[in-house]
């Protein structure tokens, strides 16, 4: 029987493996992931960005999180050989509401600690020549990584140090027992003392299954990327963003270098017909009639139906696509885009059609889910682990 099983092999989880491994050095712990792999989803289908915490309410968990969990991450990444560059990012305004945004973004930057220097047009142009902005906010902490290889090293130290994963086990049906629950995966019954849900787009149901019901429900999001061809990828050198609209928990489409110099634009914000829905195709009976039947979901779309309709104008046609882009960078074009890959955002809705926008745990007595940690979850993995594991000691 183990101490500690959980459900999720992506870095959250395996951050929360990691964790708790360092504070309890004798506990029995397990993963276990339903892929073959380790980081196949939300871990390794990002624009491998990251964040320095600039984006967050003061005071949320978002916020202190993502600042703790950036200085970590990067120290482990360098500790174990990963790659990485930290250029920082400009978040570029144009007109007059944008640069009033600008401003409240740079106040927010502000309150919750991040380095973020105000530019004019003309030097943000010095770090990003090709940009056309009237201001811009330089952040310097901002970086990019290959999650999934931070995946990897997280996996290897788990093992090496004790711990068991299993790949290739999706959860199918989870039993209490008087002191212990017993996990009914394909091939087996995994017995475990304290569950942590760390399943990501399946993060409600793995909940329901334990008896917990999740006051939101995952509403998968896609978001798609293009690259920009080699002969153009000049026009961008490192990271260029927009001014996000503060009514929304994404971040509008960006321009990323990404770890392989390869310069991705995106990513969009459609809802996904699948929860593991990468392509425009994709689509699965049951988590469509799952999304159509949640009443959460017709009051997010009605409240938010001329912003969903641009986004799937713009998902439909790279020529707006790269109209979106030109409010960056002006001489790109269309046939400056190569088609790339996409991912999808595990999105909590609640009941009421909002958008959670910070991260959400659930518990009871032998389980604790953690239903919305989307982006900057990333980043802040170390951080949240700590937190999670924080949570077993009290």
């Amino acid at each position: 029987m183990f101490d500690y099983l959980i459900v999720g092999g992506g870095i959250i989880g395996l951050s929360v493996a990691d964790a708790l491994q360092t504070r309890r050095p004798g506990a029995r712990i397990a993963v276990i992931e339903k892929e073959s792999e380790l980081g196949t989803h939300q871990s390794g289908h990002n624009s491998g960005v990251i964040h320095s915490g600039i984006y967050y309410t003061p005071g949320s968990r978002k916020a202190e999180l993502t600042r703790e969990g950036r200085a970590d991450l990067v120290a482990f990444c360098r500790e174990q050989g990963i790659p990485l560059r930290i250029p920082g990012k400009l978040i570029a305004a144009s007109g007059p509401e944008d640069i009033e945004r600008l401003r409240a973004l740079q106040g927010r930057g502000v309150a919750n600690g991040v380095d973020c220097r105000w530019l004019s047009g003309e030097q943000a142009m010095e770090i990003e020549p090709h940009l056309r902005c009237d201001a811009a906010l330089f952040v310097p902490a901002a970086g990019v990584v290959e999650f999934r290889e931070v995946c990897r090293k997280l996996g290897e130290r788990l093992t090496m140090r004790g711990g068991t994963i299993r790949t290739g086990s999706p959860v199918r049906s989870i039993d209490s027992r008087s002191s212990s629950l017993v996990v009914i995966t394909g091939s087996a019954e995994i017995e475990a003392r304290q569950l942590i849900n760390c399943a990501g787009l399946h993060s409600d149901r793995v909940a329901r299954m334990a008896g917990v019901e999740p006051p939101v429900r995952i509403v998968p999001f896609r978001g798609e990327y293009w690259s920009i061809r080699e002969e153009r990828s000049f026009l961008v050198k490192e990271l260029v963003y927009p001014v996000p609209d503060p009514r929304f928990p994404f971040l509008g489409i960006h321009l990323t270098r990404g770890i392989d110099q390869r310069v991705h634009a995106g990513p969009n914000a459609v809802v996904a017909w699948k929860r593991e829905g990468y392509d425009k195709r994709s689509f699965l009976l049951r988590d469509t009639v799952e999304t159509l039947l949640f009443r959460g979901f017709w009051k997010m779309a009605g409240r938010h139906a001329g912003r969903g309709l641009a986004e799937l104008l713009r998902s439909s046609s790279r020529q707006l696509f790269a109209r979106s882009l030109r409010r960056l960078i002006p001489e790109l074009t269309e046939d400056d885009l190569e088609s790339f890959s996409s991912g999808v955002r595990a999105q909590a809705v609640a009941r009421d059609g909002t958008l959670v926008d910070d991260f959400l745990v659930v518990e009871n007595e032998r389980t604790f889910h953690l239903l919305n940690v989307p982006s900057p979850a990333a980043t802040a993995s170390p951080a949240i682990a700590r937190w999670v594991a924080a949570h077993f000691e009290s």
